[in-house]
């Protein structure tokens, strides 16, 4: 979809010259954001950072969160491109929005895991903990905020002060939860969820002024897609790793999927709290998802189409394939693709587009019977996998590494006899940190009431180290870990990254 030259969607918030090469191959601005994120080292980075359960962990080739970005970019290009080309009323409400450029949601899909930190969700729970608790950082750490933060701060292309220089179409399409932490309502992800920290509020509204039809807490048509997309993977390539690694148990599944059908009638009459405290009854946790579905989106639960998902779930994925154990053959390969490939194939063709959607969904959304699928889909997981003792014993090991490397890069930059040894880039963040609340007093004294020079140089070093042991790949994190401590003698290998 060709756009004007004058577009605000390719704006740059500096402007530069593409360089001959770029010029004599005529690259559209959408196309070299695409290889900046790509080049980043933070996105070489994500082959090294878990999805769920790593490969480390469960000793197979699993998703980590770069194969995971490289899908969500396949799906979501796929759904722009067929946007793109209709001539519908779909496509006319995508127009009038803002369109929907395949380069553009290939660039945010590519970027949208950057700020995951070591060890997956359970490492951004830790360190948001950490954040609030231990530094006073009101708005704690969360992966979008992080991955914003370092496409327009902590990455750097050719020049400082403007991250890789992205145009407003891709920053925009990053913004999955345009808010800052708290200020999500009733919208989707709540207060929990958010995609910019108050440092980088300024940056991000510039990037969303781009499209002034959008309303305010909306995410742009790009940013939904890429959204979606994220879904869509997640359920089915997460189903994928279980399946491949043996750690969906088919009678188990069977039970709670049966007892649900063969005892609805008593469970919609059961006491909520009844419920919740008995969730290894089978039936019971597959009835409290349906009334977190019916609770937190009645604009799109519907019973009749639950009850459908449920059977259709139990149909292909327990009685089909989970019923016929992966056993590293070709046969049990095509299998899995055929599986796959047919899902994802028919969620991408359930797309629909509003120009007024709910406060919880987007300008374009799965349509409602395959909501409720993905819905179920990831119950999958959430119920059977991550509920699972042996992996939150792990869990709890690997937020220990995080809480230690934290304590440990603290320690090093209050000794005064040996901070200067600290890593250089640990300190470059810290600086730029302080300099960002600095910025932020100046700007926007609002958020941060009359702190002293001295309260926003603590700031800036809990978010600086924050920054960077966010930066980590799981393994630089384990390594760093055992070298603080003194635990290894390896120090060359074990140290890269610092």
């Amino acid at each position: 979809m060709p756009q004007p030259a004058d577009d605000p969607r390719q704006a740059r918030r500096l402007a530069e010259t593409l360089n001959e090469f770029q010029q004599a191959e005529g690259h559209p601005q959408f196309r070299v954001d695409v290889e900046r994120i790509r080049f980043s080292p933070f996105y070489s980075r994500l082959s090294a950072v878990t999805q769920v359960i790593s490969q480390a962990g469960a000793g197979l080739a699993v998703h980590n969160r770069l194969t995971h970005s490289v899908k969500v970019a396949a799906v979501a290009r796929a759904i722009a491109t067929h946007l793109s080309t209709r001539t519908d009323e779909a496509h006319r409400i995508v127009e009038e929005l803002g369109g929907a450029h395949p380069v553009v949601v290939q660039a945010a899909a590519a970027a949208h895991d950057l700020g995951h930190p070591p060890f997956g969700h359970l490492g951004e729970q830790t360190l948001d903990r950490i954040a609030r608790m231990r530094f006073g950082l009101a708005e704690g750490f969360e992966g979008n905020a992080q991955t914003y933060r370092i496409l327009t701060r902590l990455d750097e292309h050719d020049r400082p002060g403007v991250g890789l220089n992205l145009t407003a179409a891709v920053r925009a399409a990053v913004l999955k939860y345009p808010w800052r932490r708290g200020r999500g309502g009733a919208r989707r992800g709540g207060g929990s969820k958010y995609s910019f920290y108050a440092i980088d509020e300024q940056d991000a509204r510039a990037a969303l002024a781009a499209y002034p039809l959008i309303e305010p807490g909306q995410q742009s048509v790009e940013c939904s897609i890429m959204d979606i997309s994220d879904d869509i993977a997640y359920s089915l390539h997460d189903l994928d790793d279980f399946y491949r690694a043996g750690l969906l148990n088919p009678a188990t599944l069977s039970a709670e999927f049966r007892s649900w059908r063969r005892d609805l009638a008593q469970l919609r009459a059961a006491d909520a709290e009844r419920l919740a405290t008995d969730t290894r009854t089978p039936g019971h946790s597959l009835e409290l998802l349906w009334r977190r579905l019916q609770v937190k989106d009645a604009w799109i639960a519907d019973p009749d189409g639950f009850s459908e998902a449920v059977a259709k779930v139990a149909s292909e994925v327990i009685d089909g394939l989970v019923a016929e154990p992966f056993d590293g053959s070709l046969a049990s390969e095509r299998g899995l693709a055929r599986f796959t490939s047919a899902w994802i194939a028919r969620l991408q063709s359930s797309i629909e587009v509003h120009r007024h959607p709910d406060i919880r969904s987007g300008h374009v959304s799965l349509n409602r019977q395959a909501w409720h699928e993905v819905a179920v889909l990831k119950f999958l997981h959430a119920r059977f996998i991550l509920e699972r003792p042996d992996l939150a014993v792990y869990q709890r090991g690997q937020a220990s590494v995080l809480e230690r490397l934290v304590d440990g890069f603290t320690a090093w930059l209050d000794d005064p006899h040996d901070a200067r040894r600290a890593p250089r880039r640990l300190i470059d963040l810290v600086e730029l940190a302080t300099d960002d609340h600095r910025r932020l007093r100046e700007h926007a004294p609002e958020l941060v009431g009359s702190r002293s020079d001295a309260d926003l140089a603590t700031l800036g070093r809990g978010r600086g180290i924050i920054d960077y042991v966010a930066s980590l790949t799981d393994a630089q994190a384990i390594s760093l870990d055992a070298l603080l401590a003194g635990r290894t003698e390896r120090l060359w290998d074990a140290g890269q990254g610092l």
